[in-house]
């Protein structure tokens, strides 16, 4: 059984700026790292990082019946847009069992859930592959950074990855 992750973002773009490297590096290790856009049309860029793309209103539609991730990460922007979302977001954070990861502002975190900042290095692989998956998405490269920044929630159980390191 291989370990999994699911992604949940309002772009393949959006995904690939902000965690391409994280998730390449879980993918290369041997996570089966889904990606729930809205559009996922052109899901070579996902490719690219060992991701696969998926329609998120199907998941969404169906509240997620199915899918059991190891860790979910999610996109603030979405939970902001869609209450589905965020209810799945604020029930993956009282589970305790499932790594959970946001990245970007604007969402406050519900004072019943501790969530703290946290980082990935990105591997030089990462890096590498991060960039051409940039490209793909039409994104403009200047330099991909060596870490990505996020914030996560503490689980009960110690993260299966253990790739994130607490900012600070």
């Amino acid at each position: 059984m291989r370990y999994r992750l699911d992604v949940v973002a309002t772009s393949v773009a959006d995904v690939v700026e902000h965690a391409g490297g994280w998730l390449f590096d879980r993918s290369i290790a041997g996570w089966e790292v889904t990606v729930l856009v809205a559009d996922p049309s052109d899901p070579r860029p996902l490719r690219i990082l060992g991701a696969d793309a998926i329609a998120l209103e199907e998941v969404l539609a169906s509240r997620g019946q199915g899918r059991r991730p190891h860790a979910l990460a999610v996109a603030c922007d979405v939970c902001q847009g869609d209450p589905r979302a965020r209810r799945g977001l604020l029930k993956a954070l009282g589970d305790g069992g499932i790594e959970v990861v946001v990245w970007g502002e604007g969402w406050p975190t519900p004072p019943e859930h501790r969530v703290d900042p946290v980082l990935h290095r990105l591997s030089v692989a990462a890096q590498a592959f991060k960039a051409q998956a940039l490209t793909a998405a039409a994104r403009p490269v200047t330099s991909v950074g060596t870490t990505e920044v996020f914030r996560s929630g503490l689980s009960d159980i110690p993260p299966v990855g253990a790739d994130l390191s607490p900012v600070g």
